[in-house]
C-alpha cells in the first residue's frame, strides 16, 4: 500500500472520529462529558460550553474533510499538525483542572501526537510531489 493511500486513510478516520465525537457534544453532551477526562462540569447555563466544544470539533473535522475531499493534501498536513493543538489543549485543560491522567494522556495527548504523524507523513508525501514538479526540463544539447 503506498503512502498517499495510507495517509488518506487515516486522515478520513480522524476526520470521522472528530466529527463523530463533536456531534455528540452538540446532540447529548450530558452523555459524552463524563468520557472527556475532567472531574466535574458545569451546571445551568454553563452546559452551554459543552456545545461549543462540539461545534468546535465538528468545524475542525469539515476543515480536513474538505481539504481531503478538493485534494489539497499539503494544506491538509499544515491543517492536521495545527489542528493537533485542540487536542494538546484539551490535555493541558484535563491535567490542569486534576482530570483523569488516563484520558488526558491516553485519548487526547495520543489523538494529537497521532494527528502530527499523519500531518507530518502528508507533508513528506507532498514535498516530493512538489520537488519533483519543480525541477527544470533538461534542454536538448
Amino acid at each position: 500500500m503506498s503512502l498517499k493511500k495510507i495517509n488518506t486513510v487515516l486522515a478520513a478516520a480522524f476526520i470521522l472520529f472528530i466529527l463523530w465525537f463533536g456531534s455528540e457534544f452538540i446532540l447529548i453532551p450530558e452523555t459524552v462529558a463524563p468520557t472527556f477526562g475532567l472531574p466535574s462540569w458545569p451546571s445551568g447555563d454553563g452546559g452551554g460550553f459543552l456545545i461549543v466544544k462540539g461545534t468546535r470539533d465538528v468545524v475542525m473535522a469539515l476543515v480536513l474533510g474538505i481539504l481531503l475531499v478538493t485534494g489539497h493534501r499539503r494544506a491538509l498536513g499544515w491543517a492536521m499538525l495545527v489542528e493537533a493543538f485542540a487536542a494538546y489543549g484539551d490535555m493541558t485543560n484535563v491535567l490542569a483542572h486534576h482530570g483523569s491522567v488516563a484520558t488526558a494522556l491516553g485519548v487526547h495527548c495520543l489523538t494529537a501526537t497521532l494527528m502530527v504523524v499523519n500531518g507530518l507523513l502528508i507533508l513528506r508525501e507532498t514535498r516530493t510531489v512538489v520537488a519533483a514538479s519543480v525541477t527544470p526540463a533538461r534542454q536538448p544539447a
